[in-house]
């Protein structure tokens, strides 16, 4: 009896093959249809995954030092969590719709040469934290090797040691983001489930530590104390990511509802994020010590038996590393953006070898870590705020991308506009953010002040508000100069 032929595998197969393979090949290069078989779950848990950092301890602690009781707290970390990441939503739709990175995109907006401002913001964004999670999750892995060995926690003690345990993050951060797209899609998915199990673990122990009289007889702060919380939680999370929304969300399909996108960014990090959030403020409430700590992080280790702090720093090193492997993935992408002619994974190498010199600073030299590590996401959102709101006005009448222009950085490419800039997008993004500085205070403590805003002392500005007011006043002058209307006139449709 002779055999049937092999049946030949479908498009949709093996679109799938070339998704799912181990090695992600491409770089920035717009991602075909015919790959884009990506759905909103896989980005839920993406980014509740990207989401089960202990940062989130040290950012609860910060709410009850502003003077917020714990229901206060908890509405500041609804508000700041979820709603900074329906922006990271909103900023997926166009993942979906251009199939690239989002500083890809954004050389439609800004043209090939205006887009270099905005792509070094991002940049140096995923670097800064990258720089933290490295610091942190080899502070934690010190820490661990102390109470199973013995050794030295006091990293300028044992510097060598400290090298060791930044090598070893840094190489689980490699061996995951190197590979890629669906590799990391993958490791998220499975990991949240190991890590969110030991999440619980040590959270169920540590409430029972609070001294919940304290907690519940803490008084109301005022409402302006509230806004400034949303505004330094949205800071510190959503708005920190906004500019990486679509590099996930390029592999996914196009029958995925803008809608459901939103939802899977804004749930997917704000339900981890909430509930870590809310046990720091916990914990600060019912510890007064606690929040005037330097390093809530460790202060909070300290107060640990051995068999909690064993798997609270192993919880602690997974979370930072799940954070990680998103962000050295986007930053690659980042690099490549700027014109840098190398592979992606060259370009995930290039980026970690920043972070670590970043890491040996902070754990051998610097004598403050988690000051530093608050301002800096504080001025990081005014210039990343002043970019999305160009972007999502440019986004409302906007419904595709030219794949050619978008990798085309010659004159020749529909995105050229004059000289490389498109004015209008670059003028908006530039004086949303020197008015956005005007409103800032760089406050790394009571006796450090880098630098204050001239007008710092306004409502807005003495309210946190200067991410706020950059994003209405991008948003609008882009607005007003035509920018709505600048996808429907996109160039390099219409000179086809």
């Amino acid at each position: 009896m002779p055999t049937q032929p092999a049946a030949q595998p479908t498009a949709t197969e093996q679109a799938q093959d070339v998704i799912l393979s181990k090695y992600e090949q491409r770089g920035i290069e717009p991602v075909p249809p015919s790959e884009q078989q990506g759905n909103p779950l896989e980005l839920f848990w993406v980014w509740f995954a990207a989401n089960l950092s202990i940062l989130g301890i040290p950012l609860g602690v910060t709410l009850v030092a502003l003077g917020l009781n714990i229901w206060q707290a908890l509405v500041a970390a609804v508000v700041g969590a979820f709603g900074s990441f329906a922006i990271v939503g909103v900023i997926s739709i166009a993942g979906r719709r251009g199939g690239a990175p989002s500083l890809t995109l954004s050389r439609a907006i800004f043209g090939v040469r205006g887009n270099v401002g905005p792509t070094l913001v991002s940049l140096g964004s995923r670097l800064g934290w990258e720089t933290v999670n490295t610091t942190t999750g080899a502070f934690a892995l010190l820490s661990l090797f102390a109470l199973l060995f013995g050794t030295n926690p006091d990293a300028k003690q044992v510097p060598v040691l400290a090298l060791v345990c930044i090598a070893i993050f840094v190489a689980c951060t490699v061996a995951v983001s190197g590979m890629g797209h669906a590799f990391l899609v993958t490791v998220q998915k499975w990991a949240t489930w190991i890590f969110g199990a030991l999440n619980i673990f040590v959270a169920a122990y540590l409430v029972t530590t609070v001294d919940w009289t304290m907690v519940a007889s803490a008084p109301a702060g005022p409402v302006s104390a509230v806004v400034i919380g949303i505004g330094t939680i949205a800071a510190g999370t959503g708005i920190g990511w906004a500019n990486a929304g679509a590099d996930m969300a390029r592999y996914q399909s196009a029958r995925a509802k803008a809608g459901s996108l939103v939802l899977s960014a804004s749930a997917g990090a704000g339900i981890p994020l909430v509930i870590i959030i809310g046990l720091g403020a916990v914990l600060g409430a019912g510890d007064s010590g606690l929040a005037s700590a330097g390093d809530p992080v460790a202060a909070v280790r300290g107060v640990l038996p051995a068999w909690v702090a064993i798997p609270y720093l192993v919880t602690a090193f997974g979370g930072l590393l799940l954070s990680n492997h998103l962000s050295v993935y986007s930053a690659g992408l980042t690099t490549l953006t700027l014109g840098i002619r190398i592979k992606r994974v060259n370009a995930v190498i290039l980026d970690v070898v920043v972070t670590t010199l970043g890491a040996i600073y902070f754990m051998l030299i610097s004598e403050s870590f988690y000051g530093p590590f608050i301002t800096f996401i504080s001025l990081l959102a005014v210039p990343i705020t002043a970019w999305v709101g160009v972007f999502v006005v440019d986004m409302l009448g906007r419904r595709s991308y030219d794949p050619d222009s978008l990798m085309d950085l010659t004159r020749t490419s529909g995105y050229w506009f004059r000289g490389g800039f498109e004015w209008r997008s670059t003028v908006a993004w530039a004086v949303a953010i020197v008015a956005g500085f005007l409103f800032t205070t760089a406050r790394v403590s009571e006796n450090e002040v880098w630098f204050t805003g001239a007008l710092a002392d306004t409502w807005i500005g003495s309210n946190g508000l200067a991410w706020v007011a950059t994003l209405v006043l991008s948003a609008g002058l882009y607005a007003v100069l035509g920018g709505a209307r600048a996808g429907r006139r996109d160039p390099s449709v219409t000179a086809r």
